[in-house]
């Protein structure tokens, strides 16, 4: 009779860190109830090695073995013996209180691997080793290649959040503003903005990098640093500005940035081959220069405002009045004239032409749309009278409303490019045309309001349409904002593409499809009932590919996305065993290179979006759609294995993936898409011989049998 496995036991191989010729490597079994110290002793004792408490065990990477993460080691895992966290800090200590110059740049680089490990740089933290390189980074006479060292080394630690960035004093926080105003190695600057972005962002001293580091500094920087990674930090450190400062600062920076010289800075770092976190930082921009227009939408008009009564009566003015000056200034005969004004009002395309006031009431779009139609007015009064005109001398019912029609494209504009919503820590859609113009949401309306106009038209629409015009609009705007348009010119170009003869025949061809998906023909029905396991199939079987092939997440930390750190996981070819680890921005590592593995047959169960223990810190509590799941081990010691996607694909993808894999129903809303889509091709290709047939919804009748079978045996 076979022996009981021990699910306490695997078998490990470790090597010696310094891989000496006597010292070859232990193949041993690894009790998972054996205390680690005794693990190391027995070891220390086979290879001959004294003072077995100076030593730890490593995994293939950087992180130590400890009690909390020993579950991590597997059957095949390979381990290292060296020097503890301990021993380590104490020697890197030593050598840079007192070493030479080459021994500290040694030690430095050492220190800036290990610091990556949380159990090291609590040990080294609690030695009063980052006082130590502080007072380094604070030496005015410290070496260039020593510096850079220390102030990667200074940014690895302080990213495990063991200690707050209030602690740093203003000395410090001025030798790091020194760093980015003077000349500097790329490297020192790419860390020092680092840092600060850091202290705006965590710090109570935000106040003080908010005085030293000026707009002009960071575009400079754009403009001439040779690193995208200190273009990237750039970015970051102003959008952390942004955050903090307040509204009068924000829209002071916004116009800044809207100005000529400035748009031509960021639009240089706008590149096809710029990183996810470049992109993801000019999203964030976006949105904060956007999110500018949340007040105005969401204030509703006061009729007691002057300034917009004024605009509203210019508006009246440059559409009725040659010269846009009003001919009767004096009170009363304004009165004896208001029925013409209200006249005026009503061909504006107002609701309340007695007092269009009213009609910016709503919020959104609030007073925002009052100022994209004056906007409009001031800007291109030819196309602005001209759409006015046209509607207000029309006989028939087809007119289309300006007023009305404006405040609803604000407020669709508003819904489209999420207004007023803070920046996702997933978030990397944004468009280059926003970066092109100081007032960029106004000539996006401007571009829209005449498309909309020529749409309202074509459609020989009436009041009654107004929702089916929208409708369309929309689907206008959206189909033309794909692909992020590099310019608001190149905007217009595409969206007049979309006519409404375009869409309709889109729309057309995507309802076709879709009707012939669902007939319900019999012998379509029967059609379908006989492919949709092997549609299924296929369905599984792209999904398994796509985790074969691996993904690259975004790690993250207290709730927090921690820039530019990566992490891989892939499923191996043959189903059984999920691999991951660690790696960087552009490479895909190998199978053998992701040393930590989670057998498929150890996975108890999936959890998905709120329901995942890692989704309760996460800050984005405006997220619409939670990308989060993890993957639940048998093993209640074991921890769970946490992801969030970097998009709604593949969230779908992976989650499906999954569910195949635990012999699940694949659930996600884009396998129910994948399905019609390869269901309605199939069925489409099978039926291509029956192309001019009609095929009737009941087969036909079954003849009678015959009177005999005796015709079977005719020579």
């Amino acid at each position: 009779m076979p022996a009981i496995k021990d699910s306490h036991i695997v078998k490990i191989a470790v090597e010696y860190v310094d891989n000496t010729p006597q010292m070859y490597p232990q193949l041993i079994e690894f009790d998972q109830r054996q205390p680690l110290s005794a693990i190391i002793q027995n070891l220390c004792s086979s290879w001959g090695i004294p003072d077995a408490e100076s030593y730890a065990l490593q995994f293939d990477g950087i992180n130590y073995v400890t009690e909390k993460n020993r579950n991590e080691v597997k059957n095949g895992t390979v381990l290292k013996l060296r020097f503890s966290p301990s021993k380590t800090t104490n020697d890197i200590l030593e050598k840079l209180r007192s070493g030479t110059d080459d021994e500290k740049v040694a030690e430095l680089r050492e220190l800036q691997v290990l610091s990556a490990d949380n159990t090291f740089a609590l040990e080294f933290i609690k030695e009063q080793g980052l006082r130590l390189i502080i007072a380094l980074i604070e030496d005015g006479e410290c070496e260039e290649r020593i510096l850079d060292l220390a102030l990667c080394s200074f940014v690895q630690l302080m990213e495990h959040g063991t200690i707050s960035w209030d602690i740093l004093e203003p000395s410090f926080i001025m030798r790091n503003v020194a760093f980015i105003n003077g000349p500097s190695k790329p490297e020192i600057i790419q860390s020092a903005l680092s840092i600060l972005e850091n202290i705006v962002q965590s710090s109570n001293k935000y106040a003080l990098v908010e005085k030293e580091i000026t707009l002009e500094t960071l575009l400079k920087l754009l403009r001439d640093a040779s690193r995208t990674q200190v273009q990237q930090n750039a970015i970051a450190l102003l959008n952390a500005l942004f955050i903090k400062a307040d509204d009068t600062k924000r829209r002071l920076l916004a116009a800044t940035l809207g100005s000529k010289q400035y748009r031509s800075v960021i639009n240089s770092v706008i590149t096809p081959s710029m990183g996810a976190e470049m992109a993801h930082q000019l999203y964030v921009l976006q949105t904060l220069t956007l999110g500018l227009l949340e007040q105005r939408m969401k204030t509703a008009m006061d009729v007691q405002d002057q300034d917009a009564q004024e605009k509203i009566k210019e508006l009246r003015r440059i559409a009725f009045e040659a010269d846009g000056v009003d001919p009767m200034p004096d009170v009363t005969a304004r009165r004896q004239h208001g029925s013409s004004y209200s006249s005026h009002y009503k061909k504006l395309g107002f609701k309340c032409d007695i007092n269009p006031a009213q009609d910016f009431f709503e919020t959104p779009p609030g007073t925002l749309a009052l100022d994209c139609m004056i906007y409009f007015a001031r800007n291109y009064t030819q196309s602005y009278t001209k759409v006015v005109h046209e509607n207000s001398c029309r006989a028939d019912e087809h007119e289309c409303p300006f007023g009305r029609t404006s405040i609803e494209l604000v407020k669709v504009l508003c819904d489209i490019f999420r207004i007023g919503e803070s920046p996702s820590e997933q978030g990397q859609e944004f468009y280059p045309m926003f970066f092109t113009h100081d007032h960029p949401f106004e000539e996006f309306f401007c571009i829209c309001i005449v498309v909309l106009n020529k749409t309202w038209k074509d459609m020989r629409a009436t009041t009654e349409d107004f929702v089916k015009v929208f409708s369309v609009v929309r689907e206008q705007i959206v189909r033309s904002i794909v692909g992020r348009p590099a310019s608001l010119e190149d905007f217009k170009a595409k969206i007049h593409t979309f006519t409404y003869n375009t869409i309709t025949t889109l729309r057309q061809q995507e309802r076709t499809s879709r009707e012939e998906c669902e007939s319900t023909a019999s012998a379509i029905v029967s059609l379908k009932e006989k492919i949709t396991p092997e549609i299924r199939d296929l369905i599984k079987e792209q999904r398994l590919g796509y985790l074969i092939v691996g993904t690259r997440f975004c790690k993250y930390s207290g709730g927090k996305r921690e820039r530019d750190k990566y992490w891989y996981v892939r499923l191996s070819p043959n189903h059984k065993v999920i691999h991951y680890g660690d790696c960087d921005e552009k490479t895909v590592p190998t199978l053998e290179e992701l040393s930590n593995k989670l057998p498929v047959i150890d996975i108890r169960q999936m959890l998905v979006g709120k329901e995942c223990p890692h989704m309760k810190e996460m800050r984005s509590k405006k997220a619409s759609t939670p990308l989060g799941f993890s993957l639940v081990p048998e093993s209640s010691e074991q921890p769970t294995l946490d992801f969030i996607a970097p998009d709604e694909a593949t969230f779908n993808y992976w989650t499906d993936g999954i569910n195949a894999l635990l012999g699940q129903s694949m659930t996600s809303k884009q396998q129910a898409e994948d399905f019609e889509t390869l269901l309605s091709m199939e069925i489409k290709l099978r039926l291509l011989d029956t192309e001019g047939v009609d095929i009737s919804k009941d087969p036909p009748a079954i003849p009678p049998e015959p009177e005999n079978y005796d015709f079977c045996f005719d020579s």
